[in-house]
Protein backbone atom coordinates (compact mmCIF):
# COMPACT_ATOMS: atom_id res chain seq x y z
CA UNK A 1 0.00 0.00 0.00
CA UNK A 2 1.46 3.37 -1.06
CA UNK A 3 1.65 6.17 1.94
CA UNK A 4 -0.90 8.30 2.53
CA UNK A 5 1.09 12.28 1.37
CA UNK A 6 -0.10 14.63 3.83
CA UNK A 7 -2.87 17.31 2.54
CA UNK A 8 -0.42 20.15 1.24
CA UNK A 9 -0.97 23.59 2.92
CA UNK A 10 -1.71 27.49 1.37
CA UNK A 11 -0.72 30.17 2.68
CA UNK A 12 -4.36 32.60 3.11
CA UNK A 13 -4.51 35.91 4.70
CA UNK A 14 -8.06 37.18 4.79
CA UNK A 15 -8.84 41.24 5.20
CA UNK A 16 -11.37 43.34 6.17
CA UNK A 17 -11.63 47.12 6.69
CA UNK A 18 -14.12 47.98 9.47
CA UNK A 19 -13.45 51.98 8.30
CA UNK A 20 -11.29 53.87 6.50
CA UNK A 21 -7.63 53.71 7.21
CA UNK A 22 -8.11 50.62 9.16
CA UNK A 23 -7.64 46.76 8.38
CA UNK A 24 -7.40 43.83 9.83
CA UNK A 25 -6.24 41.22 8.47
CA UNK A 26 -5.76 37.35 9.34
CA UNK A 27 -2.92 35.33 8.03
CA UNK A 28 -3.38 31.35 8.58
CA UNK A 29 -2.42 28.05 6.67
CA UNK A 30 -5.29 26.05 5.36
CA UNK A 31 -5.34 22.53 3.48
CA UNK A 32 -6.12 22.89 0.11
CA UNK A 33 -9.20 22.54 -1.47
CA UNK A 34 -10.44 25.23 1.29
CA UNK A 35 -12.83 27.78 0.02
CA UNK A 36 -13.67 31.19 -0.04
CA UNK A 37 -16.12 30.36 2.45
CA UNK A 38 -14.59 28.03 4.38
CA UNK A 39 -11.32 31.01 5.15
CA UNK A 40 -14.09 33.29 5.98
CA UNK A 41 -14.98 31.09 8.67
CA UNK A 42 -11.71 30.39 10.00
CA UNK A 43 -10.28 34.06 10.03
CA UNK A 44 -13.03 34.86 12.83
CA UNK A 45 -13.79 38.37 11.23
CA UNK A 46 -17.19 37.16 11.31
CA UNK A 47 -17.04 36.96 14.86
CA UNK A 48 -15.05 39.47 15.67
CA UNK A 49 -17.33 42.03 12.79
CA UNK A 50 -21.11 40.96 13.05
CA UNK A 51 -21.64 43.67 11.24
CA UNK A 52 -20.90 41.89 7.81
CA UNK A 53 -23.48 40.04 6.33
CA UNK A 54 -22.01 37.08 3.69
CA UNK A 55 -25.48 37.48 1.71
CA UNK A 56 -25.00 40.79 1.20
CA UNK A 57 -20.98 42.00 1.49
CA UNK A 58 -19.29 41.06 -1.65
CA UNK A 59 -16.41 39.27 -1.31
CA UNK A 60 -12.85 38.74 -3.96
CA UNK A 61 -9.94 37.67 -3.90
CA UNK A 62 -6.93 39.95 -5.00
CA UNK A 63 -9.76 42.84 -6.14
CA UNK A 64 -11.49 40.20 -8.18
CA UNK A 65 -15.07 39.25 -7.00
CA UNK A 66 -15.08 35.28 -6.04
CA UNK A 67 -18.45 32.92 -5.32
CA UNK A 68 -17.85 32.03 -1.49
CA UNK A 69 -17.54 28.28 -3.21
CA UNK A 70 -14.18 29.44 -5.18
CA UNK A 71 -11.21 27.42 -4.32
CA UNK A 72 -8.14 29.03 -3.27
CA UNK A 73 -4.92 28.68 -4.20
CA UNK A 74 -1.41 29.77 -2.34
CA UNK A 75 -0.83 32.91 -1.36
CA UNK A 76 -4.45 34.13 -2.19
CA UNK A 77 -6.00 37.35 0.03
CA UNK A 78 -9.62 37.01 0.58
CA UNK A 79 -10.99 40.34 1.05
CA UNK A 80 -14.38 41.56 2.53
CA UNK A 81 -15.68 44.51 1.15
CA UNK A 82 -18.05 47.16 3.00
CA UNK A 83 -20.36 48.89 0.98
CA UNK A 84 -19.44 52.82 -0.54
CA UNK A 85 -20.80 55.52 1.79
CA UNK A 86 -19.64 58.05 -1.49
CA UNK A 87 -19.09 57.37 -5.10
CA UNK A 88 -15.03 57.48 -5.21
CA UNK A 89 -15.09 59.87 -8.20
CA UNK A 90 -17.07 62.59 -6.23
CA UNK A 91 -14.56 61.98 -2.93
CA UNK A 92 -11.97 62.46 -5.76
CA UNK A 93 -13.58 65.83 -7.13
CA UNK A 94 -14.58 66.93 -3.46
CA UNK A 95 -10.88 66.59 -2.31
CA UNK A 96 -9.71 68.44 -5.42
CA UNK A 97 -12.10 71.28 -4.88
CA UNK A 98 -10.88 71.33 -0.98
CA UNK A 99 -7.36 71.71 -2.56
CA UNK A 100 -8.21 74.43 -4.85
CA UNK A 101 -9.39 76.43 -2.39
CA UNK A 102 -6.57 76.76 -0.04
Amino acid sequence: MAPVEPARLLNIAVAYSPSAATVRQVSMQLPEGTTVLQALHQSQLLVLFPEIDLKRSRIGVWGKLKALDAELRDRDRVEIYRPLHVDPKEARRQRQRSRQER
